[in-house]
């Protein structure tokens, strides 16, 4: 649970500098950060794993490369979910942020588990 909580921080963090980054993405405040974080945390513990089963041969046929799409959708299906409170305009902008929020995802992630030991 404690980690699950940490993971969600680290989201919102992430959201907040993707926010800070691009004016295409809108997001209300470090509340709507949260929430879009742990809606982004659900939709990525239930959708998504049926998604890249989905789409497995898609997957593979891009050498992973359709994974960054099912992140999108994730991300877009946060989007659509919060309405006014986080917002990104168009898919290739939503694409991009995927791409940006996983990244600082992993480098967020990799100090805290540093940390950590």
């Amino acid at each position: 649970m404690k980690n699950w909580l940490i993971h969600i921080v680290v989201n919102a963090v992430a959201i907040i500098a993707v926010g800070a980054l691009f004016s295409s993405v809108e997001i209300d405040g470090v509340g709507g950060a949260l929430l879009a974080a742990l809606i982004l945390s659900i939709l990525n513990a239930i959708v998504r794993p049926v998604l890249v089963i989905l789409t497995l041969p898609i997957t593979i046929l891009s050498l992973g490369l359709f994974l960054f799409i099912i992140n999108a959708l994730t991300l877009w299906l946060t989007d659509l979910f919060l309405g006014r409170t986080f917002e990104i305009d168009g898919f290739g902008m939503t694409i991009v942020a995927a791409i940006i929020i996983s990244l600082i995802n992993l480098i967020l992630n990799s100090l805290i588990k540093d940390m950590k030991k």
